[in-house]
């Protein structure tokens, strides 16, 4: 795949026939409704202000030369460490910025009948997972972050699908933010309730921004930096709005070590969903919780400590352990456990 000189804006999806079909949240579910993000939307995306965007790194030799630290401002922290105890060079501290109690999580589905990924089922099964993991001990670990201990706070929203006329394309972030003003102005859920998370079909490279210089591009190694992302934008007339991207993860780079529970496709997006979740949960808007140590884990969120990889005669591959998830087995990441001072998969 050669560069374009110029990025694929939110109004060409519009001359592309883009089909957006919206399932509102619970208290909204009555009809479907169906978009196309507009010439509006564009201009919204240009327009927001959005946070870093904070990267799950591939395992790629680009992605071992990213500047990490590069996401981060070093600065006073509001938890420091007290003088006398031990200090954990893992442990997450507090910048004093908002985190999320309570979500419901919106996915949003990029299709693309060119290579038979009209479905969910194309990356398996997303919206399965997150009920799933809304009912597990597994997300109690995100508790001594946000200061609430009680069920049933993380739970499933609705879902929206969007078609192009012909696809791969290489997008940007710009297009994601058009995507998801489309979507969330259509169903009024903004703020820090509700999340969406962006999946991107098989053949669809997507870069942080118009210089392509960082980006999920399997297809161009020299660029191939990152899996999935996390961020939080402020649009002008619909406020803030929370949103990953999730491009297909069944690509070397970005896969599971064969043996899966579920198998690469399950439980591959499995694991990126969680990690983003967990991400957003904690650290949104990239001013609550991270690691403020001077050493290699600085600027890392929750799920970053705990992405481990293994080494196979066929590749480098994510390893995440296999565990029970609200009642199911998934190959997903543990997390990062302030109180117990490690990744681990319960509270």
């Amino acid at each position: 795949m050669t560069r374009k000189g110029t990025v694929l804006r939110a109004s060409v999806f519009t001359a592309l026939a883009g089909l957006l079909a919206v399932l509102a949240g619970p208290a909204a579910r009555a009809q479907d409704a169906a978009i196309t993000p507009s010439a509006a939307d564009d201009a919204a995306a240009s327009g927001a202000k959005r946070s870093s965007l904070h990267p799950r790194l591939a395992n790629t030799p680009a992605a071992a030369a990213y500047p990490r630290d590069a996401l981060r401002a070093a600065g006073p922290t509001t938890t420091p460490f007290q003088p006398g105890r031990p200090r954990y060079l893992g442990d997450l501290s507090y910048q004093g910025g908002a985190t999320v109690d309570h979500v419901q999580s919106h996915a949003v589905y990029v299709r693309n009948s060119a290579v038979n990924c009209t479905t969910p089922a194309c990356w398996g099964n997303p919206e399965g997972f997150l009920q799933d993991l809304g009912t597990s001990d597994f997300i109690h670990i995100t508790d001594q972050y946000v200061g609430r201990h009680d069920d049933g706070r993380y739970t499933n929203g609705g879902h929206a699908t969007v078609t192009f006329s012909s696809l791969p394309h290489e997008l940007t972030d710009a297009n994601m933010l058009a995507v998801v003003h489309a979507v969330a102005s259509l169903t009024h859920q903004t703020g820090y309730d509700h999340i969406y998370h962006v999946f991107l079909p098989p053949g669809t490279d997507e870069c942080f921004d118009s210089t392509f210089a960082t980006c999920y591009s399997p297809d161009i190694p020299s660029t191939f930096f990152f899996c999935a992302y996390h961020s939080s934008v402020d649009f002008s007339d619909i406020g803030h709005v929370l949103y990953s991207v999730e491009p297909f993860q069944n690509v070397g780079g970005c896969n599971l070590a064969p043996g899966s529970p579920n198998g690469a496709l399950v439980d591959g997006t499995a694991n990126v969903l969680s990690h983003e979740l967990f991400e957003s949960i904690t650290d949104p808007d990239g001013t609550a919780w991270w690691n403020t140590a001077s050493n290699a884990l600085f600027g890392n969120e929750i799920a970053d400590e705990c992405s481990f990889i293994i080494f196979l005669p066929t590749g480098v591959f994510f390893d995440p352990p296999a565990f029970n998830i609200g009642g199911k087995k998934y190959a997903v990441q543990s997390e990062y456990n302030n109180s117990s001072h490690a990744c681990t998969t319960e509270p």
